[in-house]
């Protein structure tokens, strides 16, 4: 009989977890600043910059990936408009 532990992945540490929402945030910043003058004119461009850089610093852990969340979908919206326009 096979032990049901062995076959469960390990939990990641919490450094792995913390490396892994900053590479993510990393990826957002780099998506962001990749856009044109149209949208770094717009609100929401400053507005996705201030999620990545001071909520998410000013933030805890456990709460980071809501607010990695919230600035994709913000960059989301940014590169819509883009296109659009």
């Amino acid at each position: 009989m096979v032990d049901d532990l062995d076959s469960q992945p390990k939990p990641r540490s919490f450094r792995q977890r913390y490396d892994d929402l900053e590479a993510r945030r990393a990826e957002l910043v780099a998506r962001l600043r990749a856009l044109g003058e149209t949208a770094k004119a717009h609100p929401g461009y400053k507005r996705a910059l201030k999620l990545l850089n001071e909520t998410f610093r000013s933030s805890k852990v456990a709460q980071r990936l809501a607010i990695l969340q919230a600035a994709a979908w913000l960059i989301d919206i940014l590169e819509r408009l883009t296109e659009l326009m």
